[in-house]
């Protein structure tokens, strides 16, 4: 019944690490996901921790405005992905007078949390459409 998103952007992790943290929380339960993130040891799992707890904290508000019942247990993340920001350019001297060029990539992260009835009522409409 409630569906949220949260967003970062601009965040100093390259999206290939960001995607192997992001990828081991598809699917799962809120509250599993943040225990997950919790005592993950890569360096992205700090800011997907966050974005998970906002998550959560949208839906909170999303069921305050409509006056609806929420259980933070009943909700699942649907949708988790990582896309690629800004590269930052920066150049490092070598040897003869020559650079060396250095990216410092950045992601876009997305994390969508909805209830199992929002769940199966998308793939009802994903069939039906087909």
């Amino acid at each position: 019944m409630v569906e949220s998103i949260a967003r970062v952007r601009h965040i100093r992790v390259t999206p290939m690490k960001a995607r192997r943290v992001v990828n081991l929380i598809r699917g799962k339960q809120a509250q599993e996901a943040l225990a997950i993130l919790k005592f993950a040891p890569q360096g992205a799992s700090e800011p997907v921790y966050k974005l998970v707890a906002s998550a959560i904290a949208n839906a909170r508000v999303k069921a305050d405005a409509e006056n609806s019942f929420l259980d933070e247990q009943d909700l699942y993340i649907t949708k988790a992905y990582v896309d690629e920001g800004a590269t930052l350019k920066r150049f490092q001297p070598r040897a003869q007078g020559r650079a060396y060029r250095i990216n410092k990539r950045t992601s876009h992260i997305t994390v969508e949390l909805s209830t199992p009835d929002e769940i199966s009522a998308a793939t009802e409409t994903e069939k039906a459409s087909k």
